[in-house]
């Protein structure tokens, strides 16, 4: 896809009351999503037999049903990245932490998936783990919180 396309196709979402658009062709996939809040751009690059530099998209706002109730108290724990959310390092081992568990500051609470790229997700508070708020592979957005810790 060239970047005139693309670039017409940015336009076309940040103008309309499209939030999402995904399209699929030979050279490549280009997901864009409207928003703004989030402070690392997203970038986009598809296959294409002449050489082009990487456009930036527009982010994806967080969500106001992804923060914790009011009635919360403790230390939120919010995802860096936008990715797929494990609790383990693998399917069948054992999670990372458990409700109830006491965490270091820095120790590993889950892992997220961002473009086939294992993250760990450390502590960066020492604590009780009080609610583990995300299900295991589900996807997460940017700041989504993830972890209350006491």
């Amino acid at each position: 896809m060239d970047l005139r396309k693309l670039k017409t196709l940015i336009d076309l979402v940040s103008e309309s009351n499209v939030s999402e658009l995904e399209i699929t062709e030979a050279e490549g996939k280009v997901r864009i999503v409207k928003g703004g809040l989030a402070p690392a751009p997203a970038y986009a690059t598809a296959p294409t037999p002449a050489p082009s530099s990487p456009a930036p998209l527009p982010q994806a706002a967080v969500s106001e049903t992804n923060t914790p109730p009011a009635t919360d108290s403790g230390h939120v724990t919010k995802s860096p990245m936008v990715g797929t959310f494990y609790r383990a390092a693998s399917p069948g081992a054992k999670s990372f932490v458990e409700l109830g568990d006491t965490v270091a500051e820095g120790q590993t609470l889950c892992i997220i998936e961002a473009m086939k790229i294992l993250n760990e997700i450390e502590a960066d508070k020492a604590g009780k783990v009080r609610k583990i708020l995300v299900e295991n592979g589900q996807a997460v957005e940017y700041g989504q919180p993830l972890f209350i810790i006491d």
